[in-house]
């Protein structure tokens, strides 16, 4: 927790105070009673008991919380905000020229992706990156749906399949939406950066990637060390498999390809990064799974200032004080 006035905490310090002062109170009233009580003028006994303390300890209690929220402070919170960065990551291979889905694969799942860029807030960036044997960014994170949606169309099949290129370019992607890379628009072979210092375990950063594949990894490098860099950065990834983990024979462009889905390390990297998995073997499921993310992608940890969340607890607090003072003695305290 920090403080944006933080010279207001000295005031804590009236808290010993008052205790002391009350504890002075109560000594000058245990000698009038027992010098009383000894001429008979006050009967004996032990009175209220604990319950005469109650009230002013919750009004000291409440009185500590205001005077700390004097200093306004600020907490780091995950809050739900409809603000952050988005990557749709596309697996561009030639087995996502397939028709088993139809029309085919690949605009099977560009349309989904299309009525989800159409759902999102204009305050959501969202970038588009394409993958086969290499990654590259096709779309730097906009709020432009027009220029989006532009690029999700133009999208089309080319060779091998590589997570690992997919998911390093998905996060270049994510600094060139922060301004701190250059390298876009390039179809060259996607080298990690250097490692970054690991986020605290936990922190996630309001970017999110979502990657479709249909194959298996056939390229290097190793996917799980790039997810590795996703989980230094605090970047969650989404995946979702296209297909059937026990494999299909695809018929595509004139040729037979057998193609079997890579479930396992897809569930892999998306327990990694704190993501999800997410299976679709038709077009339905593509659009209830794009539907689904769009309620849980952006989160976004801030510094935010909770004065008013402390103010309001000195009150009820103090409040608490009040009813048990009127309750049990009939007046205030």
């Amino acid at each position: 927790m920090t403080f944006i006035w933080p010279g207001m905490l000295v005031l804590v310090v009236l808290v010993p105070v008052f205790v002391v002062l009350y504890l002075v109170q109560q000594w000058r009233r245990r000698q009038t009673v027992a010098r009383y009580s000894s001429f008979g003028l006050l009967p004996a006994g032990r009175g209220a008991g604990f319950r005469r303390h109650v009230p002013p300890a919750l009004f000291l209690a409440g009185l500590a919380i205001l005077l700390v929220s004097l200093a306004r402070p600020q907490a780091v919170l995950a809050l739900p905000r409809e603000e952050g960065t988005v990557i749709l990551t596309f697996d561009v291979s030639g087995s996502m020229a397939a028709d088993d889905i139809k029309p085919t694969r690949l605009e099977a799942a560009k349309a989904a992706a299309r009525d989800f860029v159409a759902s999102q807030p204009l305050s959501v960036q969202i970038g588009v990156v394409a993958f086969s044997d290499n990654g590259f960014t096709v779309q730097a994170p906009t709020t432009d749906k027009e220029a989006v949606l532009a690029t999700i169309n133009r999208l089309a099949p080319t060779r091998g399949t590589s997570l690992a290129q997919g998911i390093l370019a998905s996060l270049s992607a994510i600094d060139a939406g922060s301004g701190t890379t250059t390298h876009l628009y390039s179809n060259l072979p996607v080298t990690p950066t250097p490692t970054p210092t690991p986020v605290p375990a936990g922190t996630y950063i309001p970017a999110v990637v979502v990657l479709l594949t249909d194959g298996e990894n056939n390229e290097s490098p190793d996917p799980l060390q790039a997810a590795q860099t996703a989980v230094q950065r605090g970047v969650r990834i989404f995946t979702i498999g296209l297909g059937s983990a026990s494999g299909t024979t695809l018929h595509v462009n004139g040729f037979t390809v057998h193609t079997q889905l890579n479930e396992a390390i897809l569930q892999q990297i998306s327990q990694m990064t704190a993501g999800a998995y997410y299976n679709a073997v038709n077009t339905q499921d593509l659009h209830t799974i794009y539907s689904h993310l769009g309620s849980q992608l952006v989160v976004k940890s801030q510094n935010t200032e909770i004065t008013s969340i402390l103010a309001g607890a000195s009150l009820l607090v103090m409040l608490a004080g009040a009813a048990f003072s009127l309750r049990w003695f009939s007046r205030a305290p």
